[in-house]
């Protein structure tokens, strides 16, 4: 065993959602380091705890409090039974107990705050949010510990320095990797193995921060790169990176690679195995990245790989993925007095910003006469206030006919670097929705030619889904 191979794992809320899931990344743990000498460990909150906690700092800035003794026994029966069950040593078990019930009080410390208040500001949702990792982090800590393992456990809060952009922080990689290495190689040169928390960092004044909504399997790119780590796994409740939602179609498959540029589009277009944020530090630090199931460890998961073997096709496969978004409107603006009028599409755009909303497609046609652009459905009616709003005088002077959105529609993204220099295969994917009676309502493909993505009518999601999915079974 190279004596300072290191590899950093994260485990999802399912992955450490039980007595019984707990026992299972132990023994992954377990058997990791009989190869790896250096091993970290990060922990998301247990499944569930995360919305519960959020749900209950809304309902507290609505002044409804009423819920928090129950949502207190909910945290405390949940924890404590995992606790109960597998912490052996008492005087473990009965402190590990003690810091997780302090950690509860401090929440309802908070939700009685913000119902005081009659607001929950950003920095206090990353309080509230933050309390899920940190019993996990000490549940996990202390199920190790049990099992045999030397562990301590740390707070991610210690050594990811992000700056104050509360519910979506950025880290500073440089006081990060310094912090870090500071205080985790000497843990792992003793024979120990950190396990910290994913979702959160702190601000340089020691402010909890939280990276985003999915946001643990960045901290697990985060720290890998900084530390570097070999190899970064993901463990999580599916066998890795499916062609397509299961769901929908039956017989997906997990694929046994793909590449950062693809797993980068499924992440963004709806695919719910990687936050999307995760692939860019391990691309840029050249580590291995696996995708892994706690409940079928022996399955080999998914690894992802710089660049595709044979051109990015599997036995002349060319489209690898499908993945569909769902719930977004199309919202149009056209007009004659549009034609070649310089700057629309930077007011547009910044109209949209104005509402804080992210596009996740846009398409235009060289006419001009029309701008056309997907936003989640919350969002689309202060979206088009904010559209009027700006082009008034446009839409007066009837320079702009008008601004309008569909019903719900989705985007359905075709993925696959074998698709790039590859001639027909627009071809076959509008041929294949045609077949199967799936109206196209916009089209956009991004010049890396890695996917191609369609907007469908709501109703006609599974159709397209299971229509493309032929493409990759033929």
């Amino acid at each position: 065993m190279p004596e300072n191979k290191t590899l950093v794992m994260k485990f999802g809320g399912t992955s450490v959602g039980s007595a019984d899931a707990l026992v299972k990344a132990a023994q992954i743990v377990k058997d990791a380091r009989a190869d790896f000498a250096r091993v970290v460990v990060i922990t998301s909150a247990m499944s569930g705890v995360t919305n519960l906690l959020l749900d209950s700092a809304a309902l507290a800035s609505q002044g409804k409090v009423d819920s928090l003794p129950s949502i207190e026994n909910t945290l405390k029966e949940k924890h404590f039974a995992a606790a109960d069950t597998l912490i052996k040593d008492e005087k473990l078990r009965d402190a590990t107990r003690q810091e997780i019930n302090d950690l509860i009080f401090s929440f309802v410390d908070l939700c009685k705050a913000i119902a005081v208040l009659g607001e929950a500001s950003p920095r206090a949702m990353d309080a509230v949010a933050s309390i899920g990792e940190r019993m996990s982090v000490r549940l996990l800590g202390a199920v190790l510990e049990s099992a045999g393992i030397k562990a301590k456990a740390i707070e991610s809060t210690e050594f990811v320095i992000t700056n104050a952009h509360y519910q979506n922080a950025h880290p500073d990689f440089k006081v990060t990797t310094e912090k870090t290495r500071q205080l985790l190689n000497p843990l792992m040169d003793a024979g120990i193995v950190p396990v910290t928390t994913g979702f959160i960092g702190a601000t340089p004044e020691g402010v909890i921060t939280t990276l985003g909504r999915g946001g643990s399997d960045y901290s697990a790119a985060i720290i890998g790169s900084v530390l570097p780590a070999d190899d970064v796994w993901i463990w999580t409740d599916v066998d890795g990176v499916m062609t397509t939602d299961p769901r929908i179609v039956r017989d997906a498959k997990t694929l046994p690679e793909i590449t950062y540029s693809e797993i980068a589009e499924l992440a963004y277009y709806g695919a719910k195995v990687l936050h999307p944020k995760t692939i860019r530090p391990v691309v840029d630090a050249g580590i291995g990245l696996r995708i892994c199931n706690t409940f079928n460890p022996s399955h080999p998961g998914t690894r992802l790989i710089a660049n595709p073997k044979t051109n990015g096709k599997v036995h002349g496969q060319v489209v690898k993925a499908v993945t569909a978004i769902r719930n977004q409107r199309l919202v149009t603006i056209e007009g004659r007095g549009m034609l070649g009028v310089p700057g629309v599409a930077a007011r547009a755009f910044g109209a949209v910003a104005s509402t804080k909303t992210s596009v996740p497609l846009i398409t235009q046609a060289s006419s001009e006469q029309s701008i056309c652009f997907a936003v989640p459905s919350e969002s689309a009616e202060s979206v088009i206030n904010a559209l009027q709003s700006v082009f008034a005088s446009e839409i007066e002077d009837e320079d702009i006919d008008r601004v309008w959105m569909t019903e719900d529609v989705s985007i359905v993204t075709v993925v696959g670097v074998g698709m790039r220099h590859t001639p027909g295969v627009a071809g076959q994917i509008f041929s294949q929705l045609g077949n199967n009676k799936a109206n196209v309502l916009a089209i956009a493909q991004g010049s890396s030619e890695v996917s191609i993505s369609m907007v469908v009518a709501a109703a006609d999601t599974e159709i397209a889904v299971k229509a493309l999915h032929e493409l990759i079974v033929k």
